[in-house]
């Protein structure tokens, strides 16, 4: 079973606005999710296609959490993604 990270509530209002980022860019963001997620496969990416309802989705079938946890876990995610992004 996946050991649960925990996670502190964060503010999701930014991470809606990445998400778009990330969904717009699935190729690239694709490679960073399986790192993170290593038991999603080739065809569960294709599947997701970035829409972060389907990556939750999957998240909690294949590591049996909770909805809120996944929602936490992809915020988290985003909001990691954008702290690495270079700033403009």
């Amino acid at each position: 079973m996946h050991a649960a990270i925990p996670l502190e509530p964060i503010d999701t209002t930014e991470c809606g606005m990445n998400w778009d980022r990330i969904e717009g860019n699935w190729k690239i963001f694709s490679g960073k999710v399986q790192e993170r997620w290593g038991k999603l496969t080739n065809d569960d990416l294709d599947r997701i296609r970035g829409r972060r309802d389907a990556l939750e989705g999957r998240l909690q079938e294949l590591y049996g959490i909770q909805r809120d946890h996944a929602k936490r876990e992809v915020d988290e995610f985003a909001k990691l993604l954008e702290e690495a992004a270079p700033r403009r």
